[in-house]
């Protein structure tokens, strides 16, 4: 269980009325927000600015039945020029899903003023093998001006180093053993992810079938994982980012703004597949992409560390019948929803 502090704030008139159901919209928006259970509140903090004084804040916390935490109320340390008639909350909690880097602050109203950095938003898009993830998180990320983080990209990475060192890579221990030595780089040039292995580029060295398989099997192992999701975290705690994967919904951004979750028929993605190596100047052979297709689906939806699933408030879109443009809409509009 984690320990982690959210903070918020509203602006409001001085009265009660207004005042507790300013209060209350704010401490809804958190527990909403970041999916937060009244019984796991350890303490929240009131503040209000000078101007405000017609009630105590924290009446509207024990109207919510926030029973058991301790509430206190201050007043806000008056700084000349600083926002007037406010109320912040400062919320400390327990939570399994939870880290400090993935809290979502709420600022509501006027005070938004105060932290315009949490303009910010996370995009999580999920699902199997060849349903299209990459391609249209790309085009989104350039479409809104954001910061594209291909997670499938950095399993491929172990993957590639267990390969050129001859480690075994479906020995977990092996693999935990050489995490140590692998730094994982990524740069953006050009409008383009880079992946760097120790200072080298393997952005093309890592697409291959072979490094897939290693990527499918390490991505399985618990101390992998969560070396990689604390570097995933850390990249969406300060930017925008559309991020996908798959457990970036249900495990490594929980709390984003949108979580799609895309996928299409193993035939249709299994012939996307060869679409892709043919261009690339490959010759696979159509039932072998098939088979490959429907067995890394078996074993992405049944490993026991993130097993891949749509989160409980992610949006499926079939992608079989729609083009990379129709869905990119439909998400793009979604997400403008959200914000």
């Amino acid at each position: 269980m984690n320990i982690v502090a959210i903070r918020g704030a509203i602006t409001t008139e001085n009265t009660k009325e207004a005042m507790l159901e300013a209060s209350q919209e704010l401490l809804e928006a958190i527990l909403t927000a970041n999916q937060i259970d009244k019984k796991d509140i350890i303490q929240i903090t009131f503040t209000c600015t000078k101007d405000l004084d017609a009630v105590y804040p924290a009446v509207a916390a024990r109207n919510l039945g926030v029973t058991e935490a301790a509430l206190m109320c201050m007043q806000e340390m008056y700084v000349k020029g600083s926002l007037e008639k406010c109320i912040r909350i400062a919320v400390l909690c327990q939570s399994e899903a939870l880290v400090q880097q993935t809290v979502c602050h709420q600022y509501l109203k006027g005070a938004k003023k105060l932290r315009p950095d949490l303009g910010r938003f996370t995009l999580a898009i999920d699902g199997p093998a060849g349903a299209g993830k990459s391609t249209i998180a790309k085009c989104l990320a350039q479409n809104l001006r954001c910061t594209y983080i291909d997670t499938g990209a950095m399993y491929r990475t172990v993957g590639l180093f267990c390969i050129q060192n001859n480690i075994d890579y479906t020995n977990e221990d092996a693999v935990n053993s050489v995490l140590s030595q692998i730094g994982i780089d990524i740069i953006y040039e050009d409008n383009a992810q880079k992946i760097y292995l120790n200072g080298v580029d393997v952005s093309t060295a890592i697409r291959t079938q072979e490094v897939a398989a290693a990527a499918s099997k390490v991505a399985t192992y618990k101390e992998v994982r969560e070396a990689l999701v604390d570097m995933q975290r850390k990249l969406a705690a300060t930017k925008s980012v559309v991020m996908d994967g798959r457990d970036i919904g249900t495990v490594v951004l929980p709390q984003a703004t949108l979580k799609i979750f895309l996928t299409a028929s193993a035939e249709e993605r299994a012939n996307r597949r060869l679409l892709e190596y043919e261009a690339k100047g490959m010759e696979v052979a159509y039932d072998v992409l098939l088979k490959e297709i429907q067995e890394r689906d078996d074993q992405d939806a049944n490993r026991e560390v993130s097993p891949l699933k749509k989160a409980d408030d992610g949006i499926e879109i079939d992608t079989t019948s729609l083009s990379i443009e129709e869905i990119i809409e439909r998400i793009a509009h979604l997400l403008q929803e959200r914000l």
